[in-house]
């Protein structure tokens, strides 16, 4: 079995839909919270290192400046620093700042003073005493926002180094650098994750550098600012997930759960258990893309049952047709067997012989209805001119009509009339009511033929001036099978499908066919097709 086509429907939903809203709602509010605060987060620490590195650095520059002028000295054109004046000077100035360490270089790299010695030089004290131990709540975001970092790629942020021990291959590292410019600063973590900032300035005297001062401290301010903005981003992250749990579970309540509904539906039609009212009455109700989808499938629905009820009329109603002809037949053999009289026996032969082309006839007026839905279903419509089909059959009715048949009056436009159309079924439409017409006109009688445009649809009127359609069949006639036949006509020479297959025809097109009576006496059947 093929797989069924999809069909256009006939919901046309907005530039953005309310489902689409909601969707594109879903997919891009947490992200985007995320997003923009991990971005402000980079701006923010690049903004507060940089304040702490400059900060850092005028106070290197302080240091190098007091010990240029109080512990060195100068013999002739040759400087050098003085340790015995330099280790106090250096341990007075880092005094007052006890969370920074200083050290002075010579030239060749050799410590010349250390404020972690304390003024005697010999006793040592840690300028970076460990902190208190942290709370579980800051662990537990600490832990949280360093694997999150690890998994983000980076983003050009401050790069940190992680400390590499005693400090000193880093310290001669930066001794050795370019002492014409700026010493660039060295950011790193020790292994209890503490943030140091490390500074290099030169301690210069007559134009000449006598020793370099690193000058190291803890950046507290800035764990505590980041502490803070992490703290921030996880809230907003956790906010971001209760909101898109809460709106996941809104999309299923509005969407999952209502596609199952009509699954359920579509099934109960299936097994032949929802003829009517599968479909919930609130999903009708809906006015989004699920509301579109359920009134189509409710209109399938009944479109279905309708057409499998007309398929079953139409098999019930073929079957009674043709058995008549066939009981005729059977008859009719029967009794051809037991006579003997020549005569009788042609009679009864003649008999058959009408019978078969009665079935004939049947059998394909049949067929023919049973392959213009198909048909016309595959069908591409296309502008019709009504107004020549008409004169064209006019005149091939002219050419062949016999002294005592109806003539035709036309009433039709000077030019064109297009309606949207199938050429060959509009023909065959136009045949049949034309035809109905001839049966029931009077010897010499006329049939009017009348189209003209009417708003947005033409209007395509046929009359004759027969006994007219009796009271009460205006809507019967249209049946399959019904036949309301001349007196004088002979038996079986129409199937009573003629009109049916008319109807049928024009309602394909999206069209309305009706039968009425005209003044005095007539039928009159009118079609309504919509202009190209």
């Amino acid at each position: 079995m093929a797989d069924p086509v999809p069909r256009r429907g006939t919901f046309r939903p907005r530039w953005i839909s309310p489902l689409t809203r909601r969707l594109l709602l879903v997919n891009a509010l947490p992200l985007v919270l995320l997003l923009s605060a991990l971005l402000y987060l980079d701006q923010y620490q690049n903004g507060l290192l940089e304040n702490e590195v400059a900060a850092l650095r005028e106070q290197a520059r302080v240091y190098a400046g007091a010990l240029a002028q109080s512990a060195v000295a100068v013999n002739g054109a040759n400087a050098r620093i003085v340790p015995a004046a330099a280790r106090p000077l250096l341990w007075r100035l880092t005094e007052p700042t006890p969370d920074a360490q200083a050290r002075l270089y010579g030239p060749d790299g050799t410590v010349i003073a250390d404020s972690a010695l304390g003024l005697a030089g010999t006793e040592h004290h840690n300028p970076f005493p460990p902190d208190a131990p942290r709370g579980p709540l800051r662990a537990g975001i600490d832990w949280l926002y360093d694997h999150l970092e690890v998994a983000l790629p980076a983003r050009g942020s401050a790069a940190f180094e992680p400390d590499a021990g005693s400090g000193t291959k880093n310290e001669l590292r930066l001794a050795s650098a370019d002492r014409s410019r700026d010493m660039p600063p060295y950011i790193r973590r020790t292994a209890a994750n503490r943030l140091l900032i490390t500074v290099a300035e030169p301690v210069r005297r007559e134009k000449q550098t006598v020793g370099i001062i690193l000058l190291t401290r803890e950046a507290r301010g800035v764990d505590r600012a980041l502490f803070a903005i992490r703290s921030s981003i996880l809230l907003l992250f956790a906010v971001a997930l209760v909101l898109t749990v809460l709106m996941s579970w809104y999309l299923s309540l509005t969407i999952a759960r209502p596609l199952l509904r009509l699954t359920n539906a579509a099934a109960d039609m299936r097994d032949g258990e929802g003829r009517t009212g599968s479909v919930p009455r609130a999903l009708l109700l809906r006015r989004d893309e699920i509301g579109a989808l359920a009134v189509a499938l409710a209109d399938s629905a009944v479109a279905l049952w309708h057409r499998m009820d007309a398929i079953e009329r139409f098999a019930a109603d073929v079957a009674h047709e043709i058995k008549n002809p066939l009981s005729s037949i059977r008859s009719a053999i029967e009794t051809l067997r037991r006579m003997e009289d020549p005569d009788r026996r042609q009679q009864l032969l003649g008999i058959i012989a009408e019978d078969v082309t009665r079935l004939d006839r049947l059998i394909s007026d049949v067929s023919d209805a049973s392959r213009v839905d198909a048909e016309l279903s595959r069908a591409l419509t296309e502008p019709v001119d009504v107004a020549a089909m008409l004169r064209t059959l006019a005149e091939l009715h002219e050419a062949t009509r016999g002294p005592r048949d109806a003539r035709m009056v036309l009433s039709l436009p000077d030019g064109p009339l297009l309606v949207r159309g199938v050429e060959d079924r509009l023909v065959q439409v136009l045949r049949n009511l034309i035809g109905n017409a001839e049966s029931f006109s009077p010897p010499g009688g006329q049939i009017f033929l009348h189209a003209a445009a009417d708003g947005a649809e033409a209007e395509i009127v046929v009359e004759d001036e027969g006994p007219g359609i009796p009271a009460g069949k205006l809507d019967q006639i249209f049946e399959r099978f019904y036949s309301e036949r001349p007196r004088e006509e002979r038996f079986g020479q129409h199937s009573g499908l003629g009109l049916a297959i008319s109807r049928q025809i024009v309602e394909a097109l999206q069209g309305h066919i009706r039968a009425g009576n005209r003044e005095p006496h007539g039928a009159r059947f009118v079609v309504r097709l919509k202009l190209a």
